[in-house]
């Protein structure tokens, strides 16, 4: 992650750029290697992952655009991890599910985190000195803008999940397949984006020159940290889909909730983004609740009573 954090700090609106090369990495990977050169045919008819690929798109552009429009890198990865409230909200909606009170704790824990670090950035935004009071009003709109854009791709991307969720149950699971059509119909979209995505690249190229270590190959070092963001982007994509096949959900969601709360300490350290005690405290109830919600108590109660019993027992 910090390959991209990096590259958007210094051009804060490159994230089509970085987008398009995953994408396209993982596109052109999954043709070789899954769809064995167009010869495989895929187990769930292309018709339903062009209605998959359509939410997907519209998630990462949207999560995208949103950081160009006064949205903190700290407040965006706190926002998306508030996903839990969006599925819950359509799981009962669409799918008619009932939870339990834990449930409902959690999804309290994790509202009330997002509503606080999101009410600390507005006060931020809002009292930023350096703007006269026009200026400061129309920066706010356009903050708030942003937050409307990531509640719009917070739930999006939940319907994309309950989508998923039923395709598998109809015609089984086929997570790498479904990883490959993900990023490789999409591809076209990215016409639309191209002067944006030219844009990028004529400014990675213009970036200072670095060269890379033991190989002594020299080029801009903004395209050294988009490959390294694409690689190690790969390969922690191709780990939750290994994750998945090995280990319960209930593992696989507390790991990836783990990811993105290092990912956000780092962001936050290594940064020096703006981060109140407030923001922490917004951070803990998020991450908190998300825990709670996957339940990982019930896993360490008989555990740690395990581990009680032994010297007893020697």
């Amino acid at each position: 992650v910090c390959f991209a954090l990096r590259a958007c700090r210094q051009f804060p609106g490159c994230g089509n750029i970085v987008t398009f090369s995953q994408f396209l990495f993982i596109a052109v990977e999954g043709f070789i290697f899954e769809a064995n050169f167009g010869r495989k045919s895929p187990a769930i008819p292309v018709r339903y992952y062009l209605m998959m690929v359509a939410m997907f798109f519209t998630v990462s552009v949207v999560n995208n655009y949103a950081l160009n429009l006064n949205i903190s890198m700290p407040l965006h990865m706190i926002f998306r991890s508030g996903s839990l409230i969006a599925s819950m909200a359509l799981g009962i909606i669409i799918l008619k599910k009932r939870y339990s009170f834990s449930k409902y704790t959690s999804i309290a824990l994790v509202s009330l985190g997002i509503f606080t670090c999101t009410f600390m950035s507005a006060k931020q935004v809002a009292s930023d000195s350096s703007l006269n009071e026009e200026d400061g009003f129309q920066v706010f709109l356009w903050w708030l803008l942003g937050i409307a854009a990531l509640t719009f791709a917070l739930l999006m991307s939940a319907r994309m999940g309950i989508f998923q969720e039923t395709l598998y149950k109809r015609f089984g699971k086929h997570s790498k397949e479904a990883l490959f059509y993900n990023h490789a119909l999409p591809l076209p979209g990215f016409l639309l984006l191209a002067p944006n995505i030219y844009q990028h690249a004529v400014l990675f190229s213009q970036s200072e020159l670095f060269q890379v270590p033991v190989i002594g190959l020299t080029l801009p070092i903004m395209w050294f940290y988009l490959f390294m963001n694409v690689l190690t982007q790969y390969v922690c994509i191709r780990g939750v889909f290994i994750l998945t096949t090995e280990c319960t959900s209930l593992t696989v969601t507390l790991v990836v909730t783990l990811r993105k709360f290092v990912s956000l300490i780092f962001s936050i350290l290594y940064f020096h983004n703006p981060f109140t005690a407030w923001h922490w405290l917004g951070t803990a109830l998020v991450f908190l609740g998300t825990l709670m919600y996957t339940e990982v108590w019930n896993s360490l109660g008989p555990f740690l009573a395990r581990c009680r019993k032994r010297p007893k027992e020697e």
